[in-house]
């Protein structure tokens, strides 16, 4: 390999971004014509019979000769690359070119696997390229990855993909082509036909989804109190610790969803804090709940069904259940469903509750907004379900308790104060785990993934957090009905001052990347519990809202920070350029 030239040590990734001003260019591919045998498939992933291994080696020597005819002249070292488990025809293909001509040819594959790559002599990888999948992948869009391509003196590369794979992010400017292009003369592209096997008889999707899942057998709520529309991932490990977690999240090695932080065990003197927020928030978020309940009542329909963002928008989805049925003796049905930032809503629970209900009635619930993302998340993935499904009728507007980042218009508040759910995680949740989504898992006919932690039943306060709220609807009932009528004749439009807010916050901070930026104290919280918190910036004179968020800063060495201007009680920071090498195994913060 020729000396790279860069230092010796150094991570070396993408090439240098164009000039400012500048617009990079389109590479320079040249596509080759196969001709690839007709329903010949292109490897294991389908079967491979000894018939069609006679038919390929009959076949290789032409389709050598096709992409030595494309190569340049004079090329004496060539890659050829292949795509992620697209990885038998490439390699045959490669061993074809060579005994085809003098060339020497190299063959690897691009990945979804991150690994450091460093400019060592004795290192195994030397460098990395990143590029956004072009597969339209299950699990949701990401990084992938080729390595050792950049600076190893290729006169050019032919990259092999299945048809599948040739999308326009594969030839975007920032797609794998492109990335090529900056490291070597010529990219030549070889299509290779996507093979499916024939199953006439195979449904397109499951005729029945499964029933949904209620306690006591999945979580410590009453049956009638909800419905998981989630399938019971008990049994299996999912579990990391928090700062493994966030060493993969950050370096696109994984997303969140895709395993669970370690539930966080309160400390006696926590749990102190927790029962004496309760006790001095529960007639607040009472009437909150009263408010938001009377307004969907009014606005959005008489028998809304209500449908939480697990898990966040549970407790509050079955407060408002029992609001309801406090107030005007309606016995509302009430789910639970999966969303995930990034890949979207569960599809097949809004299958299920379009075979169940009118999606008109359906009101989607969440505990509080922090810059809205959910928000947006929530309506961009109706829009393509409505799209691929044909199923119209959901609407896209969240009914939240707390509306501190100003992006729904149906709330119960906009003060940014603390909601004692937000304190723990699944001991005031049911018991229940945060979602998971990970391929392996959920496959394309299943609900996303939850566990339940039966084993944390003696410390969980779930039922005492609903029982201590509803308990104050009586003395609230008046004031919060009138506080509904004065909303609805009331001018609701989200501001987005949230999202405004922490795009200023996340510039003024060296950050670069809103998700690292947790507004209002709920989101700090979860940062606080679940990952590595780099500060928190409280609002000058935060009273006995943030005792909490104190208390675990002061546990975790992490600096609280007053801040004169600020949109909420307080704003949590993730560390933004975590390494567990960085912060030390404990994750306390350190300066950027």
């Amino acid at each position: 390999m020729p000396p790279a030239p860069w230092g010796r040590g150094e991570l070396r990734e993408q090439p240098p971004r164009p000039a400012a001003g500048r617009q990079p260019r389109p590479p320079h591919v040249t596509r080759i014509d196969l001709r690839w045998p007709e329903g010949l498939p292109d490897g294991g992933r389908h079967g491979f019979t000894p018939a069609h291994r006679e038919r390929l080696e009959a076949a290789l020597p032409a389709l050598a000769a096709r992409l030595a005819e494309a190569l340049p002249a004079g090329a004496r070292r060539v890659l050829v690359l292949g795509f992620e488990e697209l990885m038998y025809a490439p390699l045959r293909l490669a061993e074809a070119l060579e005994l085809a001509t003098d060339v020497e040819v190299r063959y690897s594959t691009t990945t979804r696997s991150p690994v450091l790559a460093v400019d060592d002599p004795g290192y195994a990888i030397r460098t990395r390229l990143r590029f956004p999948a072009h597969d339209n992948p299950a699990d949701g869009p990401g990084e992938r990855y080729a390595y050792n391509v950049a600076g190893a003196g290729f006169d050019a590369v032919v990259a092999v993909v299945d048809s599948a794979a040739d999308t326009p992010p594969l030839h975007a400017p920032d797609g794998l082509l492109a990335q090529l292009a900056a490291h070597t003369p010529e990219v030549l592209l070889a299509v290779v036909p996507s093979y499916v096997p024939e199953a006439p008889h195979a449904p397109e999707r499951p005729s029945m989804l499964p029933e949904p899942l209620r306690g006591p057998a999945f979580s410590s709520y009453a049956p009638e109190e909800v419905g998981w529309l989630l399938q019971d991932l008990s049994d299996v490990t999912l579990e990391a610790p928090t700062e493994e977690r966030e060493e993969a999240i950050q370096s696109g090695g994984a997303h969140y969803a895709e395993s669970l932080p370690v539930e966080y065990q309160p400390s006696e003197q926590y749990q102190e804090l927790f029962h004496a927020a309760l006790e001095d928030s529960a007639a607040r978020i009472a009437q909150a709940v009263g408010v938001v309940t009377e307004t969907v009542l009014a606005e959005r329909s008489p028998r809304p069904v209500l449908v939480s963002l697990a898990r966040a928008g549970t407790p509050i989805g079955i407060l408002m259940r029992r609001w309801a049925q406090h107030r005007h003796g309606l016995d509302l049905p009430h789910y639970a469903v999966s969303i995930v930032r990034g890949r979207g809503i569960d599809a097949n629970a809004l299958r299920w509750l379009a075979e169940h209900h009118d999606p008109r009635d359906v009101v989607f619930v969440d505990g509080w907004t922090g810059k809205g993302a959910i928000t947006r998340e929530l309506a961009q993935a109706l829009e393509e379900f409505e799209k691929s499904d044909g199923i119209t009728g959901f609407s896209p507007e969240i009914a939240v308790l707390a509306d501190p980042g100003s992006c729904v218009r149906t709330y119960g508040t906009r003060e940014d104060f603390l909601i004692p759910s937000a304190c723990l995680n699944s001991t005031v949740s049911g018991l229940i785990s945060r979602t998971v989504l990970r391929a392996d898992l959920v496959g394309p006919h299943d609900f996303h993934g939850a566990k339940f932690y039966r084993e944390l039943a003696g410390t969980d306060v779930s039922v005492t957090f609903l029982d201590a709220v509803s308990a104050r609807f009586p003395e609230v009932a008046d004031a919060a009905c009138a506080q509904a009528k004065e909303l609805l004749a009331a001018d609701r439009s989200p501001t987005w001052e949230g999202w405004a807010a922490v795009e200023r916050i996340s510039e003024e901070y060296g950050i670069h990347d809103v998700n690292l930026v947790k507004p209002g104290v709920g989101e700090t919280t979860r940062v606080m519990l679940r990952r590595v918190p780099w500060k928190v910036l409280a609002r000058a004179g935060a009273g006995s809202d943030l005792d909490h968020v104190r208390l675990l800063a002061g546990q975790r060495g992490v600096p609280v920070e007053e801040v004169a201007e600020l949109p909420y009680t307080c704003v949590g920071l993730i560390h933004p350029k975590y390494t567990r090498g960085a912060t030390g195994a404990d994750g306390k913060a350190v300066t950027v």
